[in-house]
């Protein structure tokens, strides 16, 4: 094992005493071809090609010497000091950390960051990348090959957002580029880049200081969850079968959306139980086919401070055109709707009836669809306080299907 495993993060900027102390003492030297350049770098040290990070760290957990590893930005913030301590290689590393790329994109665009949500793209990540840039109004995607600027825009079809791409920052080809998220599919970009993706509700306003890093939906949001609607939702308890807070807190609990995930909420009238959905962090499409739903849903997720999408057209034929879902509640449109989401292959569908029959035909459809199926008969009594008395009553069977690991 190398005696010493120093890891070094480069911003551009002339390295730090601390750096070019441990550069000069390397036997073994690791990074990207613009690090291996770098004049610092001791050409009698073994160069090793930063490529794919597993393998360099078994080439130095073998290297008898004192080895060097130089990265971009802040090696420790999704940076190479993860992958380098790993149980399976066994290196302790001292840090000599630099500027994060992120922090120097924000710098670049004279934008504080401590309300920012940042995500890593993969090709296997991307789609959940693009889900946090749905549901929050400020997002660093660290970017890689086949999900960049591109790739993200092409999957925000239909969702208004500013790009800031941030290309090679620290190097005389640095370039930041500022267009809308419609435009950015139309270039070809360098690698490596970061892109700020910006839109949605205090994206770019002033705020009061944020105590915790990341976006808050919840800030300025009333405590609890499923709370009654607001009478101009139009969305109060009977106004629609399934709208009752009590059926939507289970709703919730059995769909459990997240940060990365999109959830479809299908005939959500006043939206309600999206705006529930996008206060956890995740992306939200609410549909219904009356265009004063999509009003009435917009308008509570302004008074509620959270992004969400709406799409007036009716289910199932609208739902052909939307990207893919994690979860979906059905609120409206029966067994045809649900058939037509199983076919999506989300990992979890709740759907609603009031009648045995309607429950026995959405379970089966579930159940056909590959989904593990469980129904309950939720009954709920609102009651006036100062006598007791019944106010209203609300019965319905609902039903979560979750799709099983044989299920394609």
């Amino acid at each position: 094992m190398a005696d010493r495993v120093t890891v070094i993060g480069w911003d551009g900027s002339p390295l730090t005493e601390a750096a070019r102390s441990a550069l000069s003492a390397a036997t073994l030297v690791a990074g990207a071809a613009h690090h291996l350049a770098l004049p610092e770098t001791p050409p009698g040290a073994e160069h090793v090609r930063l490529g794919s990070v597993d393998l360099a760290a078994r080439r130095i957990a073998g290297h008898r010497g004192t080895a060097v590893v130089l990265a971009d930005g802040d090696p420790g913030f999704f940076g190479v000091v993860r992958a380098l301590r790993a149980p399976e290689h066994g290196l302790e590393v001292e840090v000599v950390p630099a500027v994060s790329s992120v922090a120097a994109a924000f710098a670049r665009a004279g934008m504080p960051w401590d309300d920012t949500r940042v995500v890593v793209a993969h090709q296997r990540t991307l789609r959940r990348a693009v889900n946090v840039c749905r549901a929050h109004p400020k997002v660093a995607v660290l970017t890689s090959p086949g999900a960049g600027p591109a790739e993200l825009a092409l999957l925000l079809d239909g969702v208004h957002r500013t790009f800031v791409v941030c290309e090679e920052l620290g190097t005389s080809r640095e370039q930041v580029s500022v267009l809308t998220s419609d435009r950015a599919a139309d270039h070809t970009w360098r690698d490596p880049n970061v892109v700020l993706v910006i839109g949605g509700a205090g994206g770019t306003g002033a705020s009061t200081a944020p105590w915790l890093m990341g976006h808050d939906p919840a800030a300025g949001a009333a405590r609890g969850w499923a709370l009654p609607a607001a009478p101009e939702e139009g969305t109060a308890p009977g106004d629609r079968p399934g709208e009752d807070p009590t059926l939507r807190a289970v709703q919730l609990a059995r769909l459990g959306p997240r940060p990365g995930d999109l959830v479809w909420d299908i005939g959500g009238a006043g939206g309600a139980f999206a705006v529930e959905a996008a206060r956890f962090g995740a992306a939200v499409i609410a549909v219904d086919a009356d265009p004063a739903a999509r009003t009435r849903t917009e308008a509570a997720a302004r008074r509620h401070g959270v992004l969400l999408q709406t799409v007036t057209g009716r289910a199932p034929h609208v739902l052909e055109s939307l990207p893919e879902p994690d979860v979906v509640r059905v609120a409206a449109g029966g067994v045809p709707v649900v058939t037509a989401c199983t076919d999506r292959r989300p990992e979890r569908i709740t759907a609603h009836a009031t009648t045995r029959d309607g429950a026995e035909a959405i379970g089966a459809a579930l159940a056909d669809g590959g989904y593990t199926v469980e129904t309950v008969l939720l009954q709920t009594v609102g009651l006036d306080p100062a006598d007791w008395t019944e106010r209203e009553r609300s019965v319905v069977f609902l039903l979560s299907g979750r799709r099983t690991a044989a299920a394609p």
